[in-house]
């Protein structure tokens, strides 16, 4: 017995014995210092794009990016590109780029987002940033600048000029991104088009391919030939439908590049993408040593008309100011007179266009929300309060634009199956269901990324 309570007391001895040194380890050891970053003193960055730098649509538009940062920086930052890549020869690309001292990779297709993963397991030191994808890694951040809000307005036009109340839509893919370019271009045709009596359809058609200047121009005739659109959209890369419009006289909103040249008479406005918006930002971030090999796993751009990343228009001034609207068209919407919808207002189309366009601009303070996955979920707040003190009181501080297209009521229909549903509203519908957005509904981010249905009034051919 007396055996036993020895044994126990010198295990307890042990036990305190032991605890005691490790507080006096904890006490006296060094602390834990994070492996310190040392930012480089020069950037190699590359970009790889999809298509040809000649597209005059996304690839031509992101080389801009990358020529407007090597001129800005020119004193530390070094560029390249490589063009017409696909996704299978992304892999083998990185590698020579890293071969050669490149530490900063632009992957520039949304197919490029898997294997852009793959490379960076392969080569943990260098950062890269895939545009328009949804992974992410402690090295991979991504970023997008998105039109809906520009499509918005070119509908607006749309729907003021057609005469037909047919409008047609090219797409090169129907993936959440070019469906709520589809459905907000939509959006705002049936907006003028209810003011002014007419009965707007949009009818589209996908031609499979990114760049394709052929089927592009084929589904263009298509429209006009057997849907009588006499207005026309897209989202393909190049510029075969705006020369198909300036040929065949039919009204033509140019995509992502200043493309009012290659259709003088017939375009009438379009988007312009300015990426080098957001790469200035991302570049200036790695030098300053901000971004890091292991810390890019939240970094996630959603940029907006807010952010000055997109904007509306064909074409670029000799002063090197946008042009929003095409000169020939001015006169033509002031001419056009319509009734506010929400505050019931007369005014004409080209005042209502540049109404919408300060509504959506104009809200500056939602632009460091659409840095970060993080703060994603705080942008569709109309505002928070705020107690100014003194003789100012409690104010409202306004956050998202006042104004957003995808604002209900409106309908729509799945257009996928059910197992290839993307939002929560078509998730276990059938296809082609209908499904309802009530009265005060504003589509979030989520609901944006994952968009997956056609507004009632879009046929798809």
């Amino acid at each position: 017995m007396k055996t036993n309570i020895l044994i126990a007391v010198f295990v307890i001895l042990i036990i305190i014995a032991g605890a005691a040194g490790f507080f006096i380890g904890q006490s006296t050891a060094p602390a834990q210092v994070q492996k310190q970053y040392t930012p480089p003193d020069r950037i190699k960055a590359a970009w790889i794009y999809v298509g040809p730098v000649g597209d005059a649509g996304w690839s031509y538009m992101h080389d801009i990016g990358r020529k407007y940062v090597e001129t800005l920086y020119s004193g530390w930052l070094e560029t390249t590109y490589v063009e017409s890549v696909s996704e299978d020869q992304l892999l083998g690309t990185i590698d020579r780029l890293v071969a050669n001292g490149y530490t900063v990779i632009f992957t520039t297709s949304f197919e490029f987002m898997d294997k852009t993963i793959e490379a960076a397991k392969k080569y943990p030191n260098v950062m890269f940033f895939h545009c328009s994808g949804y992974k992410r890694a402690p090295n991979v951040g991504t970023y997008f600048a998105d039109l809906y809000q520009v499509y918005y307005l070119n509908g607006l036009m749309a729907g003021a000029l057609t005469r037909t109340g047919q409008v047609g839509y090219v797409a090169a893919y129907l993936i959440p991104e070019v469906v709520r370019h589809l459905n907000a271009f939509a959006i705002g045709a049936k907006e003028v088009g209810d003011a002014l009596g007419k009965d707007i359809k949009v009818h589209v058609i996908e031609i499979g391919a990114w760049y394709d200047p052929t089927k592009a121009r084929q589904a263009a005739d298509t429209l006009k030939t057997q849907y009588n659109v006499d207005v026309l959209a897209f989202t393909e890369d190049s510029t075969a439908i705006v020369e198909y419009g300036e040929a065949n006289g039919v009204y033509v909103f140019s995509h992502y590049g200043p493309m009012l040249k290659y259709g003088p008479n017939y375009v009438v406005s379009g988007q312009i993408v300015r990426w080098e918006i957001i790469y200035a930002d991302i570049l200036a971030k790695i030098k300053a040593g901000i971004y890091r090999p292991d810390n890019l796993d939240k970094v996630d751009y959603w940029y907006l008309l807010s952010s000055g990343a997109v904007d509306l228009g064909a074409d670029i001034a000799p002063d090197g100011s946008i042009v929003m609207i095409n000169p020939k068209y001015i006169d033509i919407l002031k001419s056009i007179q319509v009734k506010d919808k929400l505050t019931g207002e007369n005014l004409s189309v080209y005042d209502l266009v540049m109404r919408r366009y300060w509504q959506m601009k104009g809200a500056f303070t939602i632009v460091p929300l659409e840095e970060t996955a993080l703060t994603h979920v705080y942008e569709n707040l109309s505002s928070i309060t705020i107690d100014w003190g003194g003789r100012i009181g409690t104010k409202p501080y306004p956050i998202a634009p006042v104004f957003d297209p995808f604002t209900g009521p409106f309908t729509a229909y799945c257009l996928y199956t059910p197992d290839k549903a993307t939002s929560t509203y078509c998730k276990g519908m059938s296809q082609g269901a209908q499904i309802s957005f009530p009265q005060g509904y504003i589509a979030g981010h989520d609901d944006l990324w994952n968009m997956d249905y056609l507004v009632s009034w879009v046929i798809k051919h």
